[in-house]
């Protein structure tokens, strides 16, 4: 028999079972809260840094996450504010209606915190790389700041001494936008390109700055250049001079092939010289204007005509000290050309008892080429600069064979 005091008791055993529910539902309500606001931060953090198909995917999936929990949550409260508790005159089937509502209502919340965590762990790579770039960040926008204060220290200095630097002054006052920009932050311009900024910043800083550094002495080293190349003109008009005489004796004593492609070189002299004379009056006046680049490019300019002029007027002496060499003892070429031609000929016949055709036959075209060109010293007016190349050629063609067979044995071994 079942009296009053009983269903009272079952009637408090089921409200106490549904007040249960509720603190396990509330539990639930707050773990699944808290786990979705940490989730938030690391979503924002990923948004910040990377914009990859995989960052994208993450926010899409984070949004459908965040409706299926707007839903479970929003029966949670639906179901806590249907269902008062604390009333009196709750009947048993009530009570019993809102611990199964309330206790459905828990477990729709705790299935979406167990989603919620799997997608949190999921997210791992992609956090790590943005943690890491915004890591990044601080450091690279305070190498750029420190660098641009470096730079600007180096310029000062600079002209502190006397030298203008507007080049360089100019470089630097074009980055500071780029500092405003690193100035607005990550927040305006994303952090990848912040960071992008701040390292090309540095970059172009460290430039201004070594350049800065150099100034002075690069400042000094076209001061000794130009001083060089004046010495060396005044030299070279001084050596031109002579290459008159020598041609008049050339012309003298040798036949017209002899001297017949030098014979421009003293005009060529006065047409040189007095340009290069002009390129160092403008490099002397761009280094008084500090005008560096433009005076470093006008002293290669002159150094180049120098070096061309140069070679012409050495090749006319070094033409009559060969040709005299030669007229007074034409048999030490031949015989220097027949040692070139023995020693590949030993080569070729080393370890075989008959000689590769086809380093022979260089060799036994060499010999006829090297008599050819004694016989023609045999005429009245012998062309010695015509003997001097082609003996020149056979110990070229010897010294080709010698090579090919030594590179062939190499490769066998």
């Amino acid at each position: 028999m079942t009296t009053a005091r009983s269903w009272w008791r079952r009637g408090d055993n089921l409200r106490a079972d549904a007040q249960a529910a509720k603190d396990a539902a509330a539990e639930a309500f707050y773990e699944l809260d808290s786990a979705q606001r940490d989730l938030v931060i690391s979503i924002e953090t990923i948004t910040a840094v990377d914009n990859s198909p995989a960052a994208q995917r993450a926010r899409a999936d984070f949004r459908a996450l965040g409706e299926r929990i707007d839903q479970v949550s929003g029966a949670y409260i639906a179901a806590v504010d249907t269902h008062d508790l604390d009333r009196d005159e709750l009947d048993a089937s009530a009570a019993a209606h809102a611990r199964s509502e309330l206790t459905k209502a828990k477990d729709d919340l705790v299935r979406a915190k167990a989603d919620l965590d799997r997608f949190g762990e999921s997210l791992g790579p992609l956090l790590g790389k943005a943690e890491t770039q915004l890591a990044r960040l601080a450091p690279a926008v305070e190498r750029a700041r420190q660098g641009l204060l470096a730079a600007s220290n180096a310029l000062d200095a600079v002209r502190a001494s006397g030298l203008r630097a507007d080049d360089l002054a100019g470089r630097l006052a074009a980055l500071a936008p780029e500092l405003t920009k690193l100035n607005q932050g990550a927040g305006t311009h994303g952090v990848q390109a912040t960071i992008q900024r701040a390292d090309e910043v540095a970059r172009a800083a460290e430039a201004i700055r070594a350049e800065a550094e150099r100034l002075p002495e690069r400042a000094q080293e076209i001061n000794k250049r130009l001083v060089s190349l004046r010495t060396r003109t005044q030299a070279l008009a001084t050596r031109a001079e002579g290459v008159d005489p020598i041609l008049s004796e050339l012309r003298r004593r040798f036949s017209l092939a002899c001297w017949e492609d030098l014979q421009q070189v003293p005009a060529h002299a006065r047409t040189v010289l007095p340009q290069a004379e002009a390129m160092l009056a403008e490099a002397a006046k761009a280094r008084d204007e500090q005008r560096w680049p433009d005076a470093t490019s006008r002293l290669s300019t002159v150094r180049a005509l120098l070096d061309e002029l140069d070679g012409a007027v050495s090749a006319a002496g070094d033409r009559l000290r060969r040709l005299n060499e030669v007229q007074k003892d034409p048999g030490a070429e031949v015989e220097k050309t027949r040692f070139a031609i023995r020693d590949a000929q030993r080569l070729v016949m080393q370890g075989r008892s008959t000689p590769e055709p086809r380093h022979a036959r260089p060799l036994d075209e060499a010999v006829a080429r090297l008599d050819r060109a004694v016989a023609g010293l045999e005429g009245r007016h012998p062309d010695y600069w015509h003997f001097l190349t082609e003996t020149a050629a056979v110990r070229e063609t010897a010294a080709r064979v010698v090579a090919n067979i030594r590179e062939e044995r190499a490769a066998h071994h």
